[in-house]
């Protein structure tokens, strides 16, 4: 048994460069948040070489993502059980493969299934990064270290859809995802040269809230995303759509209740959202998830089928949002720890609203004005550093060291359902508005997949892309108001917030010497 001696002296060489830990994190995070979105410029290439339609395509984005969403609150727990290094690495490990194998799928099927055991490397990977942020930085740094890990998950997301847009047109839709592979490869050795071998903790696993909380998801979101292919109606025998939807509501209600009544390891823990910040913070994140999410994809479209840009140009369009996203996080991340993290939020999220209005009202069939997007996808940059960075330092600044894992769990699942939602949402309006505004004339999957959508259907084809876009604009609203109720201050956890959490949070973490 080591003394205590050796136990700080091991703690004090293993975190001695936090920030180097940061950035070989940030790599692998940067890497699956790309392919939550670099997806959308590429679907109807994808269409095409694997003679798709519409409704099988986003099933690409969407199994990622349900299969990304659904174990992080168990994968959450496996970092405090095993070690956040031993999880991340794995990960990587399963990311990395499972890129490959979506770059070498022959049919939609397969991709799709491909892309579900990827979102399982990423649901490994992603709350992994927030623990171990928490438990390497000092509680007076964290707001800094944060502001990187929201900055990169606000430049991944819209530099996705750039980089694949580059890609197809360069080299194919399977480069989308064989790029991952050397970018894996070095994050994986980064990691395991930087990142800290961290105290672990026991803890037993809630199987019926896994399986609770799997099946709810997975009938809610496939109820919504195919609703408008069955026409809300019959998808065999008595089974409909509406079934399934409140069939998903119900069983996820039942989760909620068996959660409550888990008094030993709940795979929730509902304790957490005791603490106000942390309630708001999730509330705040799961709009923006939605809101970034459902909000690509009716631009791309809109670019590629009624501009006819190629995904090169479609991409380009999205450029002033990851330049300015990117050059304004140094900045953002000064001001978290001084400006109330209120305030900075509810700006970014408002302005996201007004961005995504702004694209609403000004997607025509003109393509002589295309040059007028580039102004509020400058704005989307601007939104979108301010929005991250606070919300994130938020929900994890008043968390102690032995909730790091179960809270970074539950924010990076709540904002992954977010996504989840947001996703079968922007399918159901779609495809709900092209039968509204293009009723019988080539509103079919099967013409929209050839990208050769004729001039007489590019005015109700903009239409529907417009009045999509108002499901991103309201989320953020919603989200908006969601963050102007931020406490002001950050508490520090007292020990009336729990048994020995006072402690813990002036306590470091020490290493697991085994791991």
């Amino acid at each position: 048994m080591k003394s205590a001696g050796e136990g700080v002296g091991l703690q004090v060489t293993t975190v001695l460069r936090p920030w180097a830990a940061l950035w070989s994190l940030v790599i692998g995070f940067f890497m699956i948040l790309v392919d939550t979105t670099i997806v959308s410029v590429a679907n109807p290439a994808i269409m095409r070489g694997l003679n798709a339609d519409i409704s099988a395509v986003l099933w690409v984005t969407s199994a990622y993502l349900l299969a990304y969403a659904v174990p992080l609150l168990v994968t959450g727990r496996l970092g405090d059980r095993f070690g956040p290094r031993r999880i991340f690495l794995a990960g990587l490990v399963v990311f990395t493969s499972a890129s490959a194998w979506c770059g070498l799928s022959s049919s939609i099927t397969m991709l799709v299934i491909a892309r579900a055991v990827q979102g399982l490397g990423a649901a490994m990977i992603t709350p992994q990064t927030m623990a171990v942020i928490t438990r390497i930085f000092p509680r007076e740094r964290r707001g800094a270290a944060m502001s990187v890990w929201g900055a990169t998950a606000a430049v991944a997301t819209l530099v996705g859809p750039i980089l694949g847009g580059f890609l197809v047109d360069a080299l194919g839709w399977e480069w989308i995802f064989f790029v991952n592979v050397p970018v894996g490869v070095v994050g994986f050795v980064l990691a395991l040269r930087h990142v800290p071998r961290l105290e672990t903790h026991p803890h037993r696993f809630d199987i019926l809230g896994v399986v609770l909380s799997a099946v709810g998801l997975f009938l809610l979101v496939f109820g919504i995303q195919e609703g408008e292919t069955y026409h809300w109606g019959t998808i065999a025998g008595p089974l409909t759509v509406w079934t399934l939807i409140i069939a998903g509501v119900l069983v996820l209600g039942l989760f909620l209740l068996q959660q409550a009544r888990t008094s030993n390891e709940p795979l929730l823990p509902l304790r957490l959202f005791a603490v106000r910040n942390f309630s708001l913070a999730n509330a705040a994140i799961a709009m923006v998830g939605v809101s970034v999410t459902s909000s690509s994809l009716p631009l791309v479209f809109y670019y590629q089928l009624v501009l006819g840009f190629s995904p090169t140009r479609a991409a380009l369009q999205l450029v002033p949002m990851a330049v300015i996203s990117g050059g304004l996080a140094p900045l953002v991340g000064r001001l978290v720890d001084r400006v109330q993290r209120g305030v900075l939020a509810t700006v970014g999220l408002s302005l996201m609203a007004i961005s995504l209005l702004w694209y609403s009202v000004w997607l025509t069939p003109d393509a002589d004005l295309w040059w007028r997007l580039l102004l509020p996808s400058a704005l989307m940059g601007v939104a979108s550093a301010f929005t991250w960075s606070p919300i994130s330092t938020t929900a994890t600044h008043d968390l102690a060291p032995r909730d790091a894992g179960a809270g970074s769990g539950v924010y990076n699942t709540v904002r992954q359902v977010g996504s989840v939602l947001g996703s079968a949402a922007i399918a159901a309006t779609i495809a709900a508005r092209l039968a509204a505004n293009l009723p019988g004339a080539g509103s079919s999957a099967s013409s929209i997949g050839a990208g050769s959508l004729p001039p007489f259907l590019h005015a109700g084809f903009s239409l529907s892309m417009s009045q999509a876009l108002l499901v991103p604009a309201a989320a953020a609203v919603v989200g908006a108001v969601v963050s102007a109720f931020f406490r002001s201050r950050a508490q520090a956890p007292t020990d009336r917030d729990g048994p020995g959490r006072a402690q813990e949070a002036a306590t470091p973490a020490l290493p697991d010497p085994v791991q």
